[in-house]
C-alpha cells in the first residue's frame, strides 16, 4: 500500500495512492479509519490492516480518488525523530578522496524535524548563510512500532515502510562546523515521499535501485544492496542507543556521484530541480530557491 499525506483546511490529512493521479482521503474510503499519519501510527497493525482492506475495497469498485495529487506533503509531516546515517557507501567514502574513512559502526547524526517538506516543496537558503548546496539520494525506513534493544532478526518487524529522503547539504557549513546537524537540517533541507510504501510492498530493501538527477543530468546511481550497514543492522543499532518511535525515520546514507566531490563541483542554485529516486517507491522531485534574509 503507498500512504500519503495531504495538505487540507483542517491540517494534514492521510490518503492512500492507487495510481499518481488516483488518491482517495481515508475519509472516503469508511468511517472509522484512521484520518492522519499520526493517527495511523498510534493505532499501528490493527489500523493498518483496516486500511489496507478499505483500500482494496474500493480499488475492487473503482472508487474515483477525491485528493488533488498537487495538496500532498510529506508522508510523515513532521517526525519526532530523523536519524541520518553517514558513510554508508563505500563508494561515497571513496569519492572524498582521503577525507573519510571506512567506519567500523554506523555514524549516526540528526536532522531536525522542521527540515521536512514533501514531494515539489520548494527547498531555500540564505546565500548569505550557505553558497554551497548539494543533494544525497538516500532510501528513508519509517518505523511503525516501537523499537527499544531489537536484534537485527526483529529489526524489519517494527517497520512500517520505506520513502525516499533527499539529506540536502550545505558543504561549506558541514566543513566549517567540523558535523553535520547545522549544515543538514536548515529549513527544507529534508525533502520526503513522494509516498510511504508499506514493508510488505518491498520484498528486500537491500535490493533497490537509488538514483538522483538535477535538472534531469544523473548524478548518483547505486543500489541499496551496497550499503556498509543494512536496513536490519541500522534499525537494531539505533535501539540499542535510544527508543525508536512509531514515525521515526531513518536515513540510511547516500552512494557516490554527489556534486560536492565532483571536479569541478556541481553546486545546486536557484532554478535548479533536484530528483530522488528509489525503485518500488518513485520520484521526489523539488526545486532551489536561494532567498536572501532581510
Amino acid at each position: 500500500m503507498r500512504l500519503i499525506s495531504y495538505a487540507a483546511a483542517s491540517g494534514d490529512r492521510l490518503g492512500v495512492e492507487a495510481t499518481l493521479d488516483r488518491i482517495w482521503s481515508s475519509r472516503a474510503l469508511g468511517a472509522g479509519l484512521p484520518r492522519t499519519m499520526a493517527e495511523l501510527l498510534a493505532g499501528e497493525e490493527t489500523a493498518l490492516a483496516a486500511l489496507r482492506s478499505a483500500a482494496r475495497s474500493a480499488e475492487a469498485t473503482g472508487l474515483p480518488g477525491d485528493v488533488d495529487p498537487a495538496r500532498r506533503i510529506a508522508p510523515v509531516p513532521r517526525p519526532g525523530k530523523v536519524v541520518a546515517v553517514g558513510l554508508n557507501y563505500r563508494d561515497h567514502v571513496e569519492e572524498q578522496g582521503g577525507r573519510a574513512r571506512l567506519p567500523e559502526r554506523p555514524m549516526l547524526f540528526a536532522k531536525f524535524p522542521t527540515s521536512v517538506v514533501g514531494d515539489g516543496a520548494t527547498v531555500e537558503w540564505d546565500p548569505g548563510l550557505t553558497s554551497e548546496v548539494d543533494l544525497e539520494a538516500e532510501l528513508a525506513v519509517v518505523i511503525g512500532r516501537t523499537a527499544r534493544r531489537v536484534s537485527e532478526a526483529e529489526a524489519l518487524d517494527h517497520v512500517l515502510g520505506y520513502t525516499c529522503v533527499n539529506d540536502v547539504s550545505a558543504r561549506d557549513l558541514q566543513m566549517r562546523d567540523k558535523q553535520f546537524v547545522r549544515a543538514k537540517s536548515l529549513d527544507t533541507f529534508c525533502p520526503m515521499g513522494p509516498a510511504l510504501v508499506t514493508r510488505d510492498e518491498i520484498r528486500d530493501p537491500g535490493a533497490l535501485e537509488v538514483r538522483s538527477f538535477v535538472n534531469d543530468e544523473p548524478m548518483q546511481s547505486s543500489n541499496t544492496s551496497n550499503l556498509i550497514f543494512s536496513v536490519p543492522h541500522l534499525v537494531s543499532f539505533c535501539s540499542q542507543a535510544f527508543t525508536l518511535e512509531p514515525g521515526d525515520v531513518i536515513c540510511t546514507g547516500t552512494p557516490s556521484g554527489v556534486g560536492y566531490f565532483r571536479d569541478p563541483k556541481v553546486l545546486l542554485g536557484s532554478g535548479d530541480v533536484m530528483t530522488v529516486e528509489i525503485e518500488g517507491i518513485g520520484r521526489l522531485a523539488n526545486p532551489c530557491r536561494e532567498v536572501r534574509a532581510g
